[in-house]
């Protein structure tokens, strides 16, 4: 198993991407901590991944709340002796609308959990992963902000996920000399329930019309389910890019959404 002893921390690991990437860490011998900010949720990963024969812990927390980070990954190090892997996976859509009707207190909430909760999270982990020896980094951005603009009225949300990328460029560098890799995924349209985390407020009014191809994207002629990929695909990246496989691959962002993003 290419993770064996090693000991990975997700947040917003309760579901969708975190959960599968937890699950999936878990088969492949890490022992995984589950951070989010519904303790029921996460104990239910938790005892899903000892059910079958791995050992995981969940940490409920908001990652947009310093305190709770650094108790989050302190209960992880506590538990399992060390920090290896770091997947700042929590975030939401928060409010589109049109930029005049986007309340300060609208806008800091998406920046304080999507960019914020990346940005406390890397920092309370990076002390463990040097005491480590190194380790990896994954920051889960998204196409937009990065290569897709069509999601008119989610200001907020593009530009916490355009910073994202910035962030990973700027930490590889920093980091390198301490062999902490930080790489970024970038998904399209995922099948998961981040739309309990998204409100929309007149975006007809601000809505620019615009046609996905057939199935919403090109690959596979379109016949991915809704035209969106699964937690499991996005997982199967991360599991990659906290492997040795990508033992050479930090500052990048790679995209993974069936080519959504570039037939538009």
């Amino acid at each position: 198993m290419q993770l064996k002893n090693r000991v990975a921390l997700i947040t917003g690991g309760g579901s969708g991407i975190g959960e599968a990437s937890a699950r999936l860490m878990a088969a492949e011998g890490a022992k995984v901590a589950v951070m989010g900010r519904r303790a029921d949720t996460l104990q239910r990963v938790a005892d899903a991944i000892r059910a079958a024969g791995g050992e995981a812990l969940a940490v409920p927390g908001d990652v947009s709340v310093s305190a709770d980070v650094e108790a989050a990954v302190a209960r992880t190090v506590q538990a399992f002796g060390r920090l290896d892997i770091v997947f700042a996976n929590a975030g939401v859509n928060g409010m589109r609308c049109p930029i005049e009707e986007l309340a300060e207190a609208e806008w800091d909430q998406t920046l304080d959990i999507n960019l914020k909760g990346t940005f406390l999270t890397i920092k309370y982990a990076v002390p463990h992963l040097k005491a480590a020896g190194g380790g990896a980094i994954v920051i889960c951005s998204s196409i937009n902000g990065t290569r897709c603009f069509g999601m008119t009225g989610a200001t907020a949300y593009s530009a916490s996920k355009a910073g994202q990328v910035a962030m990973t460029k700027m930490l590889a560098v920093e980091l390198g000399r301490s062999r902490i890799r930080v790489n970024a995924v970038c998904p399209g349209s995922v099948n998961t329930d981040l739309d309990r985390n998204t409100w929309n407020r007149n975006r007809d009014s601000i809505r620019i019309p615009h046609e996905f191809p057939r199935g919403r994207m090109p690959l596979g002629d379109g016949k991915v389910p809704a035209g969106a990929a699964s937690g499991e695909q996005v997982a199967r990246l991360v599991l990659f890019l906290v492997s040795d496989a990508a033992d050479h691959i930090t500052g990048t962002e790679i995209w993974l959404d069936g080519g959504e993003s570039i037939a538009v």
